[in-house]
This record gives structure tokens, sequence and C-alpha cells, in this order.
């Protein structure tokens, strides 16, 4: 019965480590994201 209160995460593990990881993968993805974007658009062919 106790397995079933018990989250499926513990903070104690790194949890909060690897959520701030994966923002600022995130963060990183969207801004090569937005780079990639604006510099298409200066190109002129």
């Amino acid at each position: 019965m106790l397995n079933r209160i018990l989250p499926l995460y513990s903070w104690d593990n790194g949890a909060f480590v690897m959520i701030v990881i994966f923002g600022l993968v995130i963060l990183g993805l969207v801004g090569a994201v937005m780079i990639m974007a604006s510099s298409s658009k200066n190109k002129k062919d």
C-alpha cells in the first residue's frame, strides 16, 4: 500500500539538477532554431 502513496520521483536523486539541465538543452535547441531561421532570411540567392 505504501508503494502506491509514494510518488514516482524523488528529489533526493538529483531530479532538480536533471530538470535544470533539460531546460537548458531545450533553450539551446530553441535558440539554435531561431538563429538558423533568422540567418536564412538574410541570404540573397
